[in-house]
């Protein structure tokens, strides 16, 4: 359940990360993950993706920043072309910054992928590694049922209207 927990806290922490980004710049309202839970799965995916990663290169910071922020980038891509396609709709726009890719990736947000990427290895992970592990089993597998659902009426409402503001109920 390690690698569970670890998407969890990532997601999570990805999640406050857009709301203090979109707060600061002046961004779309959008939550950028489900429907009721305050998650962004594309962290916790990017997240647990370079903690994978970090098991070869964590002795070698450069090749980390470079290989993690490859790896998120490569995430943030995957996720953006999976709600276009699949789902119809787009979070996300970064067509008007340096290096962009189909307005799915851009070089600057890699960058910080990648400075990320070393604060998650060598600062954030290993701090609270210690207390996911401490976690019940039974916790675990109640909070894997409630994503899962959450997830897939987000994804049945998404591919319905097409439209991301149908997750924002809060503002009703």
């Amino acid at each position: 359940m390690i690698w569970f927990w670890s998407f969890v806290a990532y997601s999570f922490t990805g999640f406050l990360l857009e709301v203090a980004y979109a707060s600061a710049a002046g961004g779309r309202p959008d939550r950028k993950g489900l429907l009721v839970l305050p998650l962004c799965p594309v962290y916790g995916l990017g997240a647990c993706l370079i903690l994978l990663l970090s098991q070869w290169v964590d002795r070698w910071p450069a090749a980390l920043f470079l290989l993690g922020g490859l790896a998120a980038t490569a995430v943030e891509y995957g996720a953006g072309l999976y709600h276009e396609k699949v789902l119809g709709v787009s979070f996300w726009d970064y067509g008007d910054l340096p290096g962009s890719l189909q307005g799915r990736v851009c070089l600057p947000f890699s960058l910080v992928w990648g400075v990320l990427a070393l604060a998650l290895v060598y600062g954030v992970h290993p701090v609270i590694l210690p207390w996911l592990r401490r976690i019940p089993a039974p916790v675990g597998w109640a909070a894997l049922a409630t994503l899962l659902a959450d997830g897939l009426v987000t994804a049945l409402l998404l591919r319905a209207r097409g439209d991301t503001a149908c997750l924002r109920w809060y503002e009703r």
